[in-house]
């Protein structure tokens, strides 16, 4: 699969939790992991439906990392949860909305 033409891996659970993301759904309860190791081009961290990047939208572009997605990921602590991602540091991307994920960089 990619997401924006760059390559991501997914496992049957976070195929799930996509689909409902991209279409507006109840996102799975069940925890899923996605890999992009060429890491992305950039995305809001507040908006899960930017196409791009705008003065006030927290645009964050992640490098290699590994996504954990599901319900799980609300219980998490320890990780930011801000607007303002730093994407060197595991964080949680879309805080507070229904497809809130932990982004975790990998070297």
């Amino acid at each position: 699969m990619e997401a924006n033409g760059v390559p991501m891996c997914m496992d049957p659970n976070a195929m799930e939790w996509a689909h409902a993301w991209q279409t507006h759904g109840r996102p799975t309860k069940k925890t899923g992991f996605i890999y992009m190791l060429e890491g992305d081009t950039g995305a809001s961290n507040i908006d899960p439906w930017a196409k791009g990047k705008t003065a006030d939208n927290h645009w964050v572009v992640t490098g290699p990392h590994v996504m954990i997605v599901g319900a799980a990921v609300k219980t998490m602590t320890g990780y930011a949860r801000t607007p303002e991602a730093d994407p060197t540091r595991p964080y949680v991307m879309w805080p507070g909305s229904p497809y809130e994920h932990l982004m975790i960089p990998v070297k």
